[in-house]
């Protein structure tokens, strides 16, 4: 079985696993042109508004950010040349690129920014909600300047820039409208790498190359082209067969790893998914009565052999999660947390002394059970929960959605008992973690953020503290408490760390492989020629 240490052991012995040194053409220079087919699954339901994994890994080749990140974490121009934060602070001036126009020939302006980061991302974005909290105004003093003006200074935004998290929009075609309905949103214009091609509804989306980008030379391909195949058998054969050549999400059976890894002309690489360091979880819905007693919560977590999971569900592609915060966040995560490690035995003294005893049928406690609809490794997951559940006397009803659906009953309706999914933590807990337990993120129709709807006023003042907190300690230590009560009244079981992976062609070169790579465009990448072929 192959876990994510054998596939660094592997690469190291010189398996194709790791990035392979970016192959060039003759001169020296990337190979120009070629055709990349990628697969996306599950299909998303916008290309407009980057919120969800399907989304972004397609939007980014369509829009850009000001800035983008390094391998490092350091942010690096894009759509602003030059920025500068103020002594104080409180405001943070972007010098932007000039030239730069939208897809339909529109120029790129400062008021473009403005209207994405006040009218959109703060107001509607699930993450944006609470990096911009501190965000009071922006100014526009000429085409080319945005100030932004802020009430306290606030570290969180320098990490939210790029275009997964803070996305610019054209305000010219989204002013005046809903940009949640935007029919835009389904046919993107942006001032990327890429240009929207078609959207078959099923099947596709296809992007091809903006002969006008402002960085000059790139991108390299022709042409791109986003397959939706929802069986995860379908997909590793794609990639062996040569029909796709990248698959970022989800991209095999788990028990397939190991036969890919060891094939000359694939890449399995477990690098560029860290600065998302994704949190699998189980939420309660915390307006259930049967989860008002916080010992009903503690039992099921008890119930929960976590190393099991990580070992028999997720191939050892994943860690027992010890809180919200995880591991790689290794400034912020706290410890000495409580745990709640397997015991079915103390999980049921604890459901016996919140007076759920067995009856008749052996049974204590029915709800349902939501898996997110993004592969069969989730709804595994569901399972196993169910048959965990089922051994100290409660009675679980899987039910499976397809995500428009799931999207609905989740964070519109708020029908469900208990759910499990995952989260990007991303590089700083108050993009990725804060929107989970923040009562200032319970609105219905703001997909993945509070659905719990957990509500605690001490943990809002934490989160808010720790938001402004300019000493890095003491934003540690608020931010601490608040891991400490979360883990404590557990309205939602941090899970496990999953470590997830890509599976690419080894024709295909440039792939970004830092720690966000999952989440950067193609401008950078190309394709060699398949052996025997003449690209012309």
């Amino acid at each position: 079985m192959l876990n994510r240490r054998d596939i660094l052991r592997l690469a190291a012995a010189g398996a194709s696993l790791a990035a392979v040194p970016m192959a060039r053409a003759a001169d020296g220079s990337p190979v120009r042109g070629g055709h990349l087919v990628s697969i996306v699954v599950p299909e998303p339901q916008t290309l407009g508004l980057t919120v969800s994994n399907p989304t972004i890994v397609i939007a980014i080749n369509v829009y850009d950010g000001l800035v983008t990140y390094d391998g490092t974490g350091a942010p690096r121009p894009q759509l602003a040349e030059s920025y500068e934060q103020a002594p104080d602070g409180r405001s943070i001036t972007f010098r932007l690129r000039k030239g730069v126009t939208w897809h339909d020939g529109v120029p790129f302006t400062a008021a473009d920014v403005k209207y994405s980061i006040l009218e959109v991302v703060k107001k509607t974005h699930p993450r944006g909600i609470g990096t911009y909290s501190q965000l009071q105004d922006i100014e526009t003093p000429d085409d080319h300047t945005v100030i932004l003006r802020l009430a306290k200074p606030s570290p969180v935004i320098w990490a939210a820039l790029n275009s997964s998290e803070t996305q610019i929009l054209p305000k010219h075609l989204y002013e005046g409208t809903d940009p949640l309905t935007n029919p835009w949103n389904t046919k993107p214009i942006g001032t990327g790498p890429f240009i929207f091609k078609e959207w078959v509804r099923g099947s596709h989306v296809t992007l091809e190359r903006n002969p006008n980008y402002w960085d000059a030379g790139k991108p390299y391909l022709d042409r791109l082209t986003f397959r939706f195949v929802p069986d995860a058998g379908a997909r590793a054969a794609a990639l062996e067969t040569g029909e796709a050549q990248y698959v970022p999400l989800s991209p095999v059976p788990l028990s397939d790893v190991e036969r890919l890894a060891k094939r000359p002309d694939l890449v399995v690489e477990t690098r560029g998914w860290e600065a998302v360091a994704p949190v699998f979880f189980l939420d309660f819905n915390m307006r259930r009565p049967q989860f008002q007693d916080v010992r009903v919560r503690r039992a099921i977590a008890l119930a929960i052999d976590k190393k099991a999971l990580a070992r028999t569900v997720w191939y050892g592609f994943a860690e027992p999660a010890t809180g919200p915060v995880p591991a790689f966040q290794t400034a912020f995560a706290a410890t000495g947390l409580p745990q709640y490690d397997y015991d079915p035995k103390k999980a049921e003294a604890l459901l016996d002394e919140a007076g759920l005893k067995r009856g008749p049928d052996g049974v204590r406690l029915r709800f349902n059970h939501v898996s997110i609809p993004y592969g069969d490794d989730f709804k595994r997951s569901g399972e196993f929960i169910r048959q965990q559940l089922k051994k100290v006397g409660i009675e679980v009803e899987l039910l499976n959605y397809d995500l428009p659906t799931f999207l609905r009953k989740i964070y519109t309706e708020y029908d469900f008992d208990t759910l499990n999914a995952y989260y990007a933590a991303f590089a700083d807990p108050q993009i990725g973690v804060q929107r989970r337990f923040w009562s200032q993120t319970i609105r219905p129709g703001s997909a993945w953020s509070n659905a719990s709807g957990y509500s605690n006023p001490k943990v809002d003042a934490l989160l808010e503290a720790a938001a402004v907190e300019p000493d890095p300690q003491k934003r540690k230590a608020l931010l601490g408490e608040f891991q400490l009560i979360v883990q404590t009244e557990l309205p939602s079981i941090s899970l496990l760390e999953l470590k997830q992976f890509r599976v690419w062609s080894s024709r295909l070169k440039g792939v970004n492989v830092g720690p966000i790579g999952v989440y950067s465009s193609f401008a950078d990448a190309w394709l060699e020629p398949a052996p025997g072929a003449v690209r012309g």
